[in-house]
């Protein structure tokens, strides 16, 4: 039976850690928030390339680009992102589930497919190693999930000269999908090739080709470099709602513990009423 002095000790300790878990909870948050300002930044910027792609690989012109050729699978890239920090959840686990899932039916598809894995994130890093061989290799890239736009272009134009060289035929991003600060998805995006419409008339100054080949590799780097967003705002709302349960977890048992020790110090007091009451009665 614990006494008040183990009670009073262990309900310091709970409430110390109550007060960690809400403080890395707001720190979390103010992430997610600043997160989620920096993806709506880059929305605009995407849609309006998206606009222009989507006129270009629809219109009824000539131009040619190697990012959009499709291959038979041989060789397919998996950029797959993860975080450096702990503390969130099963956010990691559930990536790396992703990627399992994704690796199996590559090979349901094709059994002689090969897969290039890039971990993104140090945590995922440890994940990925554990799947390499058997036809998987994995390339670390040292790059981190919070990487800088230059960081991010190093990585897909990386991935642009192996695909244009043929030495993987598709390249994909594993990631979480940031839906909302409760809700994160897991998502498997098509980075390369880049997928073509129907045809339709349009008109461009000074001729499609041109602008074609401009607009493809900033359209491929502003897909990346949303899906590193995604990825980063769904991480802090993964670690908000991890620090919000470990401090709900932690009210629940200070509550538990002073519940306890209040009782325990009410039948101290009683036991010391009952021995003086006796000690009274022996008089």
């Amino acid at each position: 039976m614990s006494t008040l002095r183990e009670l009073k000790g262990r309900i310091g300790s709970v409430a110390s850690s109550e007060k960690i878990t809400g403080a890395m909870k707001m720190i979390s948050s103010a992430k997610m928030h600043k997160a989620e300002q920096a993806l709506a930044r880059l929305v605009p910027f995407r849609n309006q390339l998206q606009t222009i792609m989507g006129n270009l690989l629809s219109a009824d012109a000539q131009f040619t680009s190697v990012l959009t050729e499709v291959r038979e699978l041989k060789t397919v890239a998996l950029v797959v992102l993860g975080s450096d920090e702990g503390l969130c959840g099963a956010y990691n686990i559930n990536i790396f589930k992703g990627l399992l899932q994704r690796i199996n039916a590559l090979r349901k598809q094709s059994s002689e497919v090969k897969v290039k894995v890039y971990p993104i994130g140090k945590k995922m890093e440890k994940a990925a190693a554990k799947v390499a061989g058997d036809g998987v290799e994995v390339v670390m890239c040292g790059i981190s999930p919070k990487a800088a736009i230059d960081d991010i272009r190093k990585l897909v134009d990386a991935l642009k000269d192996d695909f244009v060289a043929a030495k993987t035929d598709r390249v994909e991003i594993v990631g979480m999908k940031y839906v909302s600060a409760g809700k994160q998805v897991l998502a498997v995006n098509p980075l390369l090739p880049v997928a073509r419409g129907s045809n339709r008339p349009y008109l461009f100054e000074p001729d499609a080709n041109s602008i074609y080949n401009t607009i493809l590799p900033l359209y491929v780097l502003s897909v990346a470099q949303e899906t590193f967003g995604q990825n980063a705002a769904s991480e802090q709302a993964a670690r908000v709602m991890a620090m919000q349960s470990a401090n709900d977890n932690a009210v629940k048992l200070l509550d538990s513990l002073k519940l306890e020790y209040n009782k325990l110090r009410q039948q101290s007091i009683t036991t010391e009423l009952l021995d003086i009451l006796g000690g009274q009665v022996e008089k």
